[in-house]
């Protein structure tokens, strides 16, 4: 077994999370969180940081390569780098936001489903479906997660043993963002309807999170200051289908019951990637056009569209005090919240 690099044409994107590790020393924090051994190769899981060490400071996370076969999360994850990356060279505003906010980032979490092309680790498991979580009502089979085999979609894996990428992206979670006072995070996702949508917890039930107000104000503000990218959907994941096993739900009760004086906002982007499959018909034939564009200029605008939510999220990160809900307007923000998504029309 070596730690050598697949060939660029097997995993392009590693090779490009490594030049840019290589390129802005200055910037970049680069750490290997473990190893993931697959075929002949032993693959790295990277996290890079940059931005403000202050703990006193907000945080966020994003994440990407969850799901192997969705290569375009950690595509657009890694666009992005490199745009702030390129923009930390000249950009005297960003320089200035950088140092009032913390970045974290693991942008290819399951590197050996990325390797084979699967949405499973090399083990066969979900990592989405491999958290301590059971869902409260009937979730529809096998896609909310199943034991009884890791041939089918949808594995969970052992009752009571997370796996390695799950645990990395715990521990992870919990060492860099749980201890901020305030953070966020997002995971890129592809794979499912027409519409990019923004997911916050619970994907297990339908019960309102606590922090639904907040939720509910980030929003607010992103459709005032961008009202033509209005082809994001923001709503709970359980309006949609609910799971076993999400990770996000799993992360979000712990900092709930570890440290409830702090707001910890986590979001799933998940884009509409039956839309690519409707314009060009032919990526039915490939179970990898399921979940990515294939043609060059869609996955050129696919990687540009996402951009502005990205350098949304990291100034409304580092501004939260300006828009967080306050006591007085908490309830409100929260009937809203309920109206929109819970209450029976």
């Amino acid at each position: 077994m070596t730690s050598s690099l697949p060939p660029l044409n097997q995993f392009p994107e590693l090779h490009q999370l490594q030049q840019l590790i290589n390129q802005y020393p200055q910037h970049l924090r680069a750490k290997v969180l473990g190893h993931i051994s697959v075929k002949h190769f032993n693959l790295p899981i990277w996290s890079v940081e940059l931005g403000s060490t202050n703990p006193k400071h907000p945080a966020i996370g994003l994440f990407g390569g969850v799901h192997g076969m969705e290569r375009i999360g950690s595509q657009i994850l890694l666009a992005w780098l490199h745009n702030l990356l390129a923009r930390c060279e000249w950009d005297i505003a960003l320089q200035q936001v950088l140092t009032q906010v913390r970045i974290v980032c693991i942008p290819m979490l399951n590197v050996g489903g990325l390797l084979n092309n699967t949405r499973a680790n090399p083990q066969g498991v979900d990592l989405m479906r491999n958290a301590p979580v059971e869902a409260q009502n009937n979730t529809l089979w096998p896609l909310g997660g199943q034991r009884l085999s890791a041939k089918l979609p949808w594995y969970r894996g052992h009752k009571t043993i997370m796996e390695t990428e799950s645990s990395i992206l715990v521990n992870y979670v919990k060492q860099q963002l749980f201890t901020h006072d305030f953070s966020l995070a997002i995971d890129c996702h592809s794979g499912f309807g027409l519409r990019d949508r923004i997911w916050f917890p619970y994907a297990a039930h339908k019960t309102a999170p606590y922090h639904l107000a907040e939720a509910v104000a980030l929003r607010e503000i992103f459709n005032r200051s961008y009202p033509h990218h209005d082809f994001y959907l923001m709503e709970p994941q359980s309006l949609n289908y609910t799971t076993h096993g999400d990770l996000w739900d799993y992360l979000y009760d712990q900092q709930l019951q570890q440290q409830p004086q702090r707001v910890f906002l986590p979001f799933t982007l998940e884009m509409g990637s039956w839309l690519w499959v409707k314009k060009n018909p032919r990526q039915l034939l490939s179970l990898f056009g399921l979940f990515n564009p294939i043609l060059p200029h869609r996955l050129t605008r696919v990687l540009r569209r996402h951009l502005t939510l990205f350098d949304f999220l990291l100034h409304a990160t580092a501004s939260h005090q300006q828009w967080l809900p306050s006591q007085s307007t908490r309830k409100s923000y929260q009937a809203q919240g309920l109206e929109r998504w819970y209450l029976p029309k």
